[in-house]
């Protein structure tokens, strides 16, 4: 504490002692007055360009890029306007010493380089981290008090054993966490992206590629990280034993998922496009994640259904080996009706609806059962487009045979109730 009172009280008496010297207000004047012109400049030129830049096409990063460049045009002009200023003076020979306007342009333009650059990741607020973090440490470099500041931040920690941990310490920490994250999940995601686009491969085995990369690479990763920061896992085996042990309780339905999961991915029970039931849901899978499976229903809805389920209830895959599904429909018409006509009427129907399959899997139909008010047959039809839903292509059939069956003079009973009183009725006139 009493280090850092001493450098504030010195630094602080050492700007007095500059800011009153005419040169440097002058120069101060002259840095705040310039950004004033840029600002107008850039607000002309900036939408022309922008204009342009917008027609590159399939380069979308570059653009992020170019586009965060042109938006923060006004520091390019404010850098090139004290250029100008800077060369000015030191043609003119006053003031003598231009190293005020000289560090303004070193800082205004590796602001622009940094803030550029840093609007390519995706993060919002680590983009901001980021570019705050560079350009402080651009500007100690600038003003040449980086070994005093790293001074004073690694000064300030405390010591636990034979580890100590400071300011300084923990800003490194930071930077090499976020940096070998940053580095592994972006390599994770360009592979992945490469080994989704190979056709070769089936689509569980590319899930399953890609998250066996991505989980490798950040392992790697929290290594490496652990390794350059000096950590000695040895001081941790006790306590990590006993932390794994409450973490395995807690965590046991999302292992357990997990671990289903690389199951389902490995023996292709289930991939990305089947049409599945499980339980009351009928829908088709999305998409494959760690810990669940995306289903996506009729009517819109997506359920998240974890992975255990998959392994330990029925499932019912309607395109596992092959996308060809039988239909039944069962119907019942009058014991007037001919039984050879209905059955040739059922087929020719059924076999004439849209996504029935009339030529490989043509419809066939069987008489059941003779009933109480009816003759009960059962139409056997087969769809190879099962994800396009069951129970509309059921009702299209049903309606072709009501057609066949009016147009033909064949009935569709229904059940008749005969009421018998016992006793006689008494109608009482009026």
């Amino acid at each position: 504490m009493e280090r850092l009172e001493s450098l504030a009280i010195e630094y602080g008496q050492l700007a007095l002692n500059y800011l009153s010297q005419t040169s440097v207000l002058v120069q101060l004047g002259l840095i705040g007055l310039l950004f004033f012109p840029a600002l107008l400049l850039s607000r002309k030129v900036e939408p022309l360009l922008e204009e342009r830049a917008r027609n590159i096409k399939g380069m979308p990063g570059l653009l992020r890029v170019i586009i965060a460049f042109l938006r923060r045009f006004e520091w390019l002009f404010y850098v090139l306007l004290l250029a100008l200023a800077y060369v000015t003076m030191a043609a003119a020979g006053w003031p003598a010493d231009t190293r005020l306007v000289y560090a303004a342009m070193l800082l205004s333009g590796s602001w622009l380089l940094i803030s550029a650059v840093s609007h390519a990741l995706r993060s919002r607020t680590v983009s901001k981290i980021f570019a705050v973090a560079a350009w402080v440490y651009v500007a100690a470099l600038i003003f040449g008090v980086v070994d005093d500041v790293a001074a004073l931040l690694d000064g300030a920690g405390f010591s636990v054993g034979s580890f100590r941990l400071s300011i300084l310490g923990a800003i490194k920490a930071a930077f090499i966490i976020g940096l070998m994250l940053w580095l592994s999940l972006s390599v994770g995601n360009f592979v992945d992206g490469r080994i989704q686009k190979i056709e070769e491969l089936t689509p569980s085995l590319r899930v399953l590629l890609g998250k066996i990369i991505r989980i490798s690479l950040v392992a790697i990763a929290a290594l490496i990280v652990i390794s350059g920061l000096g950590i000695d896992l040895t001081a941790l085996t006790v306590l990590s034993g006993a932390v794994g042990v409450g973490i395995g309780f807690g965590l046991q339905k999302v292992v357990s998922n997990f671990i289903s999961g690389i199951i389902i991915l490995m023996d292709q029970s289930i991939k990305p496009g089947d049409t599945i039931s499980l339980g009351e849901t009928f829908g088709w899978i999305r998409e494959l994640r760690a810990r669940f499976v995306s289903v996506v229903t009729r009517d819109g809805r997506e359920f998240l259904i974890p992975n255990e389920d998959f392994i330990t209830r029925e499932v019912i895959n309607w395109s596992f080996s092959d996308k060809y599904v039988r239909l039944d429909v069962d119907f019942g018409v009058s014991y007037d009706a001919d039984p050879h006509e209905v059955i040739r009427l059922a087929i020719d129907a059924a076999g004439k609806v849209d996504r029935v399959d009339a030529g490989f899997n043509p419809p066939v139909c069987w008489m059941t059962a003779f009933g109480d008010s009816s003759l009960d047959f059962k139409l056997r039809f087969w769809i190879n487009d099962p994800q396009a839903g069951l129970t509309n292509i059921r009702g299209k059939v049903l309606l072709a045979l009501w057609d066949a069956f009016k147009a033909n003079g064949i009935g569709i009973p229904y059940p008749h109730r005969e009421v018998i009183f016992k006793n006689p009725v008494n109608v009482v006139s009026s």
